[in-house]
């Protein structure tokens, strides 16, 4: 852990004996997980994010500004696509639309 305040209880160290071990171990887990490096979603470098508020962040190389997760950027529940990703995404979807439509036409001719 780089930024432990102490060996054992890491960044929970700064509450001292205060609140509990089960606590102290819960926001340990949380701002390990915060201050770690993630990928960034437009430039695809792994980095650490700047929190600007509770759900915002920017990357840091890029300035990129988006909405993620309290606590960490991207959850996995609103996990967001690269362009690339999105591109290829829009891309099969296109494909479904026009194969969807040529199915129609031969149930109609027929």
């Amino acid at each position: 852990m780089p930024f432990s305040h102490t060996k054992v209880v890491g960044p929970a160290g700064r509450y001292g004996a205060r609140y509990g071990a089960s606590l102290r171990r819960k926001i340990t887990q949380i701002e390990v997980k915060q201050r770690g490096k993630h990928r960034c979603p437009i430039c695809r470098t792994l980095t650490k994010f700047e929190r600007i508020a509770v759900g915002i962040w920017r990357c840091r190389k890029c300035g990129h500004v988006f909405a993620g997760g309290a606590w960490v950027p991207q959850t996995s529940l609103g996990k967001t696509f690269a362009p690339e990703e999105y591109k290829v995404f829009e891309l099969e979807k296109q494909k479904w639309r026009e194969y969807v439509k040529e199915k129609l036409k031969k149930e109609r001719e027929e």
